[in-house]
């Protein structure tokens, strides 16, 4: 389904298969910080056999691993139209030399990431948002972002959707911390997270950085991504053209991805 709220003429028709395709991870390709379900690991396969694909999502390099390029061939061709874009997309990671290299990191200074861990805890306190049971740390530096997490970032994916069901407790949370830190760029992430990367990086940034990468236009790719809305952290994608399409978790995704390989697939048995 596709978002209502996307700008005209950037909404994906459906009438061409895209020349890059681009995911959200969580809740988008798996459930958070879950592996890839096998039909969608065979889907992303097929999908790169016939377009790039590139994942950009809030996630550091490590949780990309785990879900996602563990789940991969680790060689061959369908590896080098894959492009790893962690932390929202202030890193950009692509297969070479038979292992993944970062091309770019904007990384955040020492005294940015020690305001930003300390203005999230004491919000989080002050808003009774700190958690004392969690599956592993609140706080995460990731290098070129920094991702308060209420549960921690190996909690069940239930109890993390009874966390905030509205988005009511990050939205509260990334406003105050927001106003603490002006010169960063405080953003709502996943079902229980808040990200903070250096003002003006975000998916907007990463999406605009492939474009330049690549030499594929905007109007030639394709953004998926469950958090579309105003107050989520696929919204800035909107800003730069690439058309949008809106899912409600992985099934929604798997359809998609089925429909533009039949589409691909289609088009060649008629050209041929």
């Amino acid at each position: 389904m596709t978002d209502s709220t996307t700008p005209a003429g950037d909404v994906w028709t459906g009438d061409a298969v895209p020349r890059l395709v681009a995911f959200d991870l969580d809740d988008t390709l798996a459930p958070s910080k879950s592996a890839l379900d096998p039909r969608m690991l065979r889907l992303l396969l097929e999908l790169l056999d016939v377009a790039e694909v590139c994942i950009i999502s809030g996630g550091q390099i490590a949780q990309f691993n785990v879900q996602v390029v563990e789940k991969l061939p680790s060689s061959g061709q369908l590896l080098q139209r894959l492009h790893l874009m962690p932390t929202c997309g202030t890193q950009y990671w692509r297969h070479q030399d038979a292992g993944w290299k970062p091309l770019y990191a904007e990384n955040l200074s020492s005294g940015q990431i020690a305001d930003a861990c300390r203005s999230l805890e004491a919000r989080a306190k002050e808003l009774g948002y700190w958690e004392s049971e969690t599956w592993g740390p609140i706080l995460e530096d990731r290098g070129s972002q920094v991702t308060f997490s209420a549960l921690g970032q190996a909690a069940p994916v239930d109890v993390k959707r009874a966390w905030d069901p509205t988005g009511e407790k990050k939205n509260t949370l990334r406003a105050a911390v927001q106003a603490d830190l002006p010169e960063l760029e405080v953003r709502s992430g996943g079902s229980t997270s808040v990200d903070i990367t250096r003002r003006g990086i975000d998916k907007a940034y990463g999406m605009r950085k492939l474009i330049e990468l690549t030499g594929i236009p905007a109007e030639a790719m394709l953004f998926v991504g469950d958090r579309l809305d105003p107050d989520g952290n696929d919204y800035p994608v909107k800003s730069v053209g690439v058309p949008c399409h809106a899912v409600h978790g992985w099934e929604d995704t798997a359809a998609l991805v089925e429909r533009i390989v039949t589409l691909a697939r289609d088009g060649d048995a008629s050209a041929g």
